[in-house]
């Protein structure tokens, strides 16, 4: 995928291509070919943490108006963390625009989500530097924050408990978790639940353990039976 096809992909053309050749640019790629260290995305990591944080903030401000800053800042940190933002990477493809080192190409590098998730916040401040905050905003709502509302849903308060008083208001009702499955290495499983009511399935929903698979599953299901 050329720069391009990539900018067709993410929905804005840069007026400088060298911000976005930049955010693609690892520090191993630069000793290899002794560039200046500034020619990396490391500095751009830096702004986009930034930018990304105060989009966030924005947005959660505007979402949840009654919801405490304690609660907000911790429903921020799911939204803007590593694994957010390597899922969002992966979705555009940058593994396949990154200029690496050899080393770092031999060693899975494309595919690392520690990389990944430092590549994107490079491009949202390459994003901001090229078009202002406005562009950049539309960006992360758009590739970042997709689906947020359900994410802010299932933390905002406990799941299992507000699923849990309102089947409690309908007299006669269960309800029920099961596992569906686990996958993953021991220090890193995934764990996936299923939430019935009634018997009936409502919602199912992963996470590293299992009280966040069933909170999710609960999240899911609520989703479904509020008005």
């Amino acid at each position: 995928m050329n720069l391009k096809d990539f900018e067709n992909r993410i929905g804005y053309c840069f007026q400088n291509k060298s911000l976005l050749q930049t955010a693609f640019t690892h520090s191993s790629f630069i000793n290899e070919h002794q560039m200046k260290l500034s020619e990396c995305y490391e500095r751009l990591e830096f702004l986009g943490d930034s930018v990304l944080g105060l989009v966030a903030a924005e947005y959660l401000y505007s979402f949840l108006p009654l919801l405490p800053e304690g609660k907000m800042t911790r429903i921020r940190s799911v939204l803007v963390c590593e694994e957010s933002l390597c899922a969002a990477a992966r979705k555009l493809g940058l593994g396949n625009m990154m200029r690496l080192g050899k080393g770092e190409e031999l060693s899975n590098g494309r595919e690392r989500p520690s990389i990944l998730a430092d590549m994107m916040e490079a491009l949202i401040a390459a994003i901001y530097l090229d078009g202002g905050i406005e562009r950049v905003k539309t960006f992360i709502l758009r590739h970042v924050l997709e689906g947020a509302e359900q994410t802010v849903f299932q933390q905002s308060r406990d799941s299992k408990t507000e699923l849990q008083e309102l089947v409690q208001c309908r007299p006669g009702s269960t309800i029920q978790y099961e596992m569906l499955g686990a996958e993953g290495p021991d220090h890193k499983k995934v764990f996936t639940y299923r939430v019935l009511i009634n018997g009936k399935e409502m919602g199912s929903g992963t996470g590293y353990s299992k009280k966040e698979a069933e909170t999710a599953a609960a999240g899911a299901a609520l989703l479904q039976l509020r008005p």
